[in-house]
């Protein structure tokens, strides 16, 4: 699946076949993510699709909204251990080949291990980057799309003179604050972007009040 819409017929086909199964549904999405044959801004996208609506409350779609959330910080985290680690070995090195200068030839010491390239430790430090980079919109289509069907509601409510704080409502809030809680450590590296793009003054503050709860709790 190369294009975004390819995965999500992917999904949409697993979703078809397993319908009944919703426990298999979740293992073989992760599958689906851990080979990379989807991604996870496809799951994100699909997940908040029209055609999911009716699975929307269902708690096997959140099993999934976080797996693919865990996914991808681990994959972040790991690049940047290891673009760290290389970083310091390369460090190391200088340091070292800088001291054993000072000692006399015949003791000089062995190296500690494989010394990186200043190549390959910069194409950690991109791919890192690029991984940076798809966290950050990960959580940018997740909030947007809470921004949007919450906002939809209010707006459907307010028009039919309604009381907006339906069940739907509070699960649905219940859910984003869920968000906010259990991948707190990374949304907060974005909470910037996520202020000035999406969390704007201008929304109703039944949703930016989610916001803010998280950014107060931060502090």
């Amino acid at each position: 699946g190369n294009t975004e819409e390819a995965q999500i017929c992917i999904l949409r086909s697993v979703v078809d076949l397993w319908k009944s199964h919703q426990q298999m549904l979740v293992v073989l999405i992760d599958k689906l993510l851990k080979t990379q044959i989807v991604e996870c801004a496809a799951v994100a996208n699909w997940v908040f699709s029209k055609e999911m609506v009716p699975e929307f409350s269902k708690c096997y779609i959140w099993e999934i909204v976080h797996l693919t959330i865990r996914k991808m910080n681990k994959h972040v985290a790991k690049l940047q251990k290891d673009a760290t680690e290389a970083r310091k070995a390369i460090e190391y090195s200088d340091s070292d080949s800088s001291d054993s200068e000072d000692e006399s030839r015949g003791r000089r010491k062995t190296k500690p291990a494989e010394r990186p390239t200043e190549d390959q430790v910069e194409k950690l430090e991109d791919k890192l980057e690029a991984a940076q980079a798809d966290q950050k919109n990960l959580f940018l289509i997740i909030f947007q799309r809470f921004i949007m069907i919450l906002s939809e509601h209010l707006v459907r409510c307010d028009t039919d003179a309604v009381d907006f704080k339906t069940p739907w409502f509070h699960w649905t809030v219940g859910r984003l604050h869920q968000i906010f809680m259990l991948h707190h450590e990374q949304v907060e590296k974005y909470s910037t972007t996520l202020e000035t793009l999406l969390f704007t003054q201008d929304l109703d503050p039944n949703i930016l009040d989610v916001f803010h709860q998280f950014v107060a709790l931060r502090m």
